[in-house]
This record gives structure tokens, sequence and C-alpha cells, in this order.
């Protein structure tokens, strides 16, 4: 999964969490993105996390190739951004 800042100021994602459709939720700790255009790439797998990659460290992986919804809540709850693909069954 991947996050772009598309503003001109940096973002602090300490607080916020990105969720599929199952529940599954990663928490962000103190992670930020820098403007304009940083992308920083989320992996469900384990690693060592950058500036650039950050790791849930979980054994399973979460996303669901043929269907699945992944939302961005801010630090307050709000629904920042959510992509689907494919066809829920």
């Amino acid at each position: 999964m991947e996050i772009t800042n598309t503003t001109r100021d940096g973002i602090n994602l300490r607080g916020w969490t990105l969720r599929d459709r199952d529940g599954n939720r990663y928490r962000f700790d103190n992670v930020r993105i820098a403007p304009p255009r940083a992308t920083i790439r989320i992996h469900t797998g384990n690693g060592r996390d950058t500036r650039t990659d950050l790791f849930q460290d979980r054994r399973n992986y979460v996303w669901d190739n043929g269907s699945d919804a992944a939302t961005l809540r801010d630090d307050r709850g709000r629904t920042v951004d959510t992509e689907t693909w494919g066809r829920r069954r």
C-alpha cells in the first residue's frame, strides 16, 4: 500500500490508522511524510522501517488480491481516503 502527500506541508501520521475490509488495523507511530509528493509504502510482512517503507510485522498478508478496501483515517478517526479494488463476493 502506498500513501502520497499531495499537500504543500509535511504531515505527521502519528495516531492515524490504515484498515482493511476485514478490520485488520495498522496504527502509525511518529511518521512524517515530507511535502510535496513524498510517498511511503506500508508492507504487511516483517522488515526494518525506513523513511520510505514501513512494515506491519505480520506473519500473514492482510490485503486480499481479489477484492478489498484500504481506509486511511486521521488521529481523530475521520476518513482521509479509501481505495477499493476488485469485486466484493
